[in-house]
């Protein structure tokens, strides 16, 4: 077996998510408590490459935690585009019938000019299965490691469809700055792409 450790991370808060708004291909950066608390989990000069969505709020938080890595951009690690819901609070549509059903969908419909769950998801995991490819056999990560920092939903995704065993979307959320560290063996990941093994990352501990 060889591993390859994967570290997901969400980006810091910014001033959408303090409001409880639904943010997607909205490209805001992070907000002082946002940067207050990625500051708070360290500097981790010795990684040296991390993948990015491409969000300014996902490159930032990279930043600050890891100021010399190279940031390679996969904008299709971007969060779900939440079309008209983009902006608004879950108070705000209280009484929006669209925002009602999407909810009742138990957020799987398609929201109203955005993406659905299974278009979302597969749209994730087909740039981290494609992230994955690019980095087997190479040692250019370092300590054969894989920094992803991107968005809530993305780690939601790509946990709910390589974890075992297979649980709901959204026990896999997890809070800005926050994520999850998981593990793949190499050698199998073409016969049977499953994580082997991952734990909660409240602590960022590399």
């Amino acid at each position: 077996m060889k591993n390859m450790e994967i570290i997901l991370l969400r980006h810091g808060q910014t001033a959408a998510n303090l409001a409880g708004r639904y943010i997607g291909k909205t490209d805001e950066p992070l907000c002082e408590e946002g940067i207050s608390y990625v500051k708070k989990q360290g500097v981790f000069p010795q990684v040296t490459r991390v993948c990015v969505s491409g969000m300014l709020r996902a490159r930032e938080t990279a930043s600050l935690l890891f100021p010399n890595a190279d940031q390679v951009v996969c904008k299709d690690l971007s969060e779900m585009d939440f079309g008209g819901f983009e902006g608004r609070s879950a108070g705000e549509m209280e009484h929006d019938s669209a925002y009602r059903s999407w909810v009742d969908s138990n957020c799987r419909d398609a929201c109203p000019d955005g993406e659905s769950m299974e278009i979302f998801a597969k749209r994730i995991c087909t740039a981290f299965d494609r992230i994955i490819w690019d980095n087997i056999g190479k040692d250019i990560i370092g300590n054969n490691r894989l920094v992803v920092v991107a968005h809530g939903g993305t780690i939601m995704a790509v946990m709910q469809k390589f974890a075992q065993p297979a649980l709901d979307y959204f026990t896999w959320h997890a809070v800005n700055g926050q994520g999850w560290r998981a593990y793949l063996d190499e050698n199998n990941w073409n016969t049977r792409p499953v994580f082997t093994s991952y734990e909660k990352l409240e602590v960022l501990d590399l």
